[in-house]
């Protein structure tokens, strides 16, 4: 006689086998919505007992040399490793969570909550008393009543403030500080070319220093959602003392003219990209770590020819030994060395150096709150990106044609429109107002 849980299992397969023809298409919407339900807590109760039983299967990995209960099921049932391997963590511990278990085999609890709940029950410190585990199992089944997998999860991080609100702030200190010296011990970060023009930046760090980051970079990305939408009055930015600073507090105290929606949004990821970029080209040199005897100086190295070409190529940087020089267009070296920070090293037939740039060829921060009161905003026409995210430019006498730093060269341009700048495919043409208009050659 077969053993009552195979016997369970077989009249389930014959029940499904009934209705293994039926259209739903002929179900009223009320039916449809009922067997939603139905079919949802059957499933639960059917994952509880195949759970319920990988929980016991240890002699049928052994009889075949398994590693584990899970290996074993991926093999025979052709499941990916990685969901039967979290399927027997999950029967592990649905063996100490009797509540919890209960509930997945009555259908109160699907099987993505009791993951979720498991885990959070999991992550609880080890000094939490089994009684105060016991409560916080018992009150996040009763939540699974009203609240999705992913509102369980942040209700399971704060799971003690509810049951356990006397030790809850002096637990969670003791479990930040793990995690954050786990953190400062774990963190990493890795460059790696590609080859085609981009650099692929992988790494692991710190939630502060992750959230200062993705602070730095909203202040950038907020203000230009996109091309088309102007921010807000530049007249009515306040600069601090930080003025500098990729920190820009901008408080409006009208509404910006309504903007004209864009048929081609650029996607968040590309402008936040565009952020860090423009954030890495914003920092203060004079403020980095002494590096190599200097402050810390980026060089970009290109012959005088090149120098002046519309169509040449430079080379980026002092590269570490084992890494390959990096280059960029001639275009490009003349956008850089507009900015703090880049050092232009010019080369004549030779390769003798017949120009190294001073950090006085760059304006300063006297010369920019010039700028930015003069200018306001960017002064490409149509143009509204105002003066706090804005680069200096060289807009009289190219640098390259021995262009001065002063106030009668510099212009204000966004991030943007300065690459436009310095882009052989566009020509520039100054407007009466002042400002410049871009068009393609032809």
């Amino acid at each position: 006689m077969a053993h009552p849980i195979r016997q369970a299992a077989a009249e389930i397969a014959g029940a499904l086998k009934s209705v293994a023809d039926v259209n739903p298409a002929f179900m009223t919407a009320p039916d449809k919505a009922a067997a939603l339900v139905e079919l949802a807590a059957v499933e639960a109760r059917v994952a509880e007992l195949r759970l319920r039983v990988t929980a016991d299967a240890a002699d049928v990995a052994e009889e075949t040399g398994a590693r584990d209960a899970g290996a074993w099921t991926a093999s025979a049932t052709h499941r990916r490793r990685g969901d039967c391997a979290a399927d027997l963590r999950l029967a592990s511990a649905l063996g100490e969570r009797p509540v919890l278990a209960a509930a997945l085999r009555e259908g109160r609890v699907n099987l993505d909550q009791a993951r979720v709940i498991a885990s959070a029950l999991a992550k609880l410190p080890a000094e939490v008393s089994s009684s105060v585990v016991d409560e916080a199992e018992a009150a996040l089944v009763g939540y699974a009543d009203r609240f999705d997998p992913t509102e369980l999860a942040r209700l399971g991080r704060r799971i003690l403030d509810v049951i356990a609100p006397e030790i809850a702030e002096a637990v969670e200190a003791r479990h930040l500080a793990d995690l954050e010296a786990s953190a400062h011990h774990r963190m990493r970060l890795g460059l790696r070319a590609l080859g085609d023009g981009t650099t692929r930046i992988s790494g692991l760090i710190p939630d502060a220093s992750a959230a200062r980051l993705a602070t730095y970079l909203h202040a950038f990305t907020n203000p230009r959602r996109d091309d088309t939408t102007p921010p807000a009055d530049p007249s009515l930015v306040e600069e601090g003392p930080n003025a500098d600073s990729t920190l820009v507090e901008v408080r409006a105290k009208r509404a910006s003219k309504p903007s004209e929606p864009t048929s081609n949004p650029v996607p968040y990821g590309r402008k936040t990209a565009q952020a860090f970029c423009h954030l890495l080209e914003t920092l203060d040199p004079t403020r980095l770590p002494i590096h190599g005897g200097d402050a810390t100086t980026l060089v970009v190295t290109m012959s005088l020819d090149s120098l002046r070409a519309d169509l040449a190529t430079a080379t980026l940087g002092n590269p570490a030994p084992g890494d390959s020089h990096d280059r960029i267009t001639a275009a490009e070296a003349r956008r850089l060395a507009c900015t703090g920070g880049i050092v232009p090293a010019v080369l004549g037939g030779k390769s003798e150096v017949l120009d190294l740039g001073r950090s006085q060829r760059f304006f300063n921060r006297a010369q920019r709150r010039a700028l930015a009161i003069r200018d306001g905003e960017c002064r490409a026409e149509g143009c509204h990106i105002p003066a706090p995210w804005c680069e200096a430019h060289h807009a009289g006498t190219p640098w390259a044609a021995g262009g001065r730093t002063d106030l009668a060269d510099g212009m204000l341009l966004c991030s943007h429109h300065h690459h436009r700048a310095h882009d052989p495919t566009y020509a520039t043409e100054r407007i009466p107002e002042g400002g410049v208009r871009f068009h393609r050659r032809t």
